[in-house]
């Protein structure tokens, strides 16, 4: 948990780094083998909880908002939390309402991009731990869409499906395979299109859409942040010297 004493600039740092480091946890935990796959999903649930240590509080939230809007994230945080959390502890086969966790995980992460976002735009120059956040991000929203991914294809199975059969898959449609997902997710939030994975249901089209448009739509004002800020911290600089 971060410090109350630290300041400001401190805070968001420190949070960068820890989120980052989640974020790149989760994704090696998908290389892990067939036997060790519920660590990704226990480290998924890690996730809400720590953005929400991190983000329901200042420097991220606006001071001037008041306590019902700091209330209500810190409340969508632990709902979103506690139904992971049953997600991922139901057998598969009895996963057949995730329709709530679809629309929290989706309105959660929507609102922690934002206030990182905030938390971006308030950095006075661009450095390395800036940078870290940027990414973090940008990770967060890839591992967001893996996971809604899975949840979609676990109301609706064959919402996916694959040019490439897998080992011992006999059809195109795989079913529930949380690594595949999340690494069509990445891809598709890239909008790289290896086209090995197509969304065969509207809800899986239309899914994939918006994850496409929130990736560009990323990165098109993180950079803009941060490029603006490095222009202004390059003209702040110290003046050159006087010529004798």
């Amino acid at each position: 948990m971060i410090p109350a004493t630290t300041d400001p600039d401190s805070r968001r740092h420190r949070f960068y780094r820890q989120l980052l480091l989640a974020c790149l946890l989760v994704l090696a935990s998908f290389a892990l083998p067939g036997s060790w796959r519920w660590v990704p999903g226990l480290l998924y649930n890690l996730l809400p909880l720590l953005l929400l240590l991190g983000l329901a509080r200042p420097p991220f939230c606006a001071s001037q908002t008041g306590r019902l809007p700091r209330w209500s994230f810190t409340a969508l945080g632990g709902l979103t939390l506690l139904a992971s959390l049953l997600w991922h502890l139901t057998p598969l086969g009895r996963r057949n309402s995730g329709t709530g966790l679809l629309l929290l995980w989706s309105g959660f992460a929507g609102w922690c991009t934002l206030r990182l976002v905030r938390g971006l735009s308030r950095e006075r120059r661009v450095n390395g731990r800036v940078l870290m956040g940027a990414l973090a991000g940008y990770l967060l929203m890839g591992l967001t869409a893996g996971l809604l991914f899975g949840v979609l294809e676990s109301l609706q199975p064959g919402s996916f499906s694959y040019l490439t059969a897998p080992p011992g898959a006999g059809n195109g449609s795989w079913g529930l395979d949380f690594v595949r997902l999340n690494s069509f997710a990445f891809v598709n939030l890239t909008t790289t299109g290896f086209g090995d994975v197509v969304p065969v249901s509207p809800q899986a089209q239309i899914a994939c859409l918006v994850v496409a448009v929130s990736g560009n739509s990323y990165l098109a004002i993180v950079m803009g942040l941060l490029i603006s800020r490095f222009t202004v911290q390059e003209q702040s600089g110290p003046p050159p010297p006087p010529v004798p």
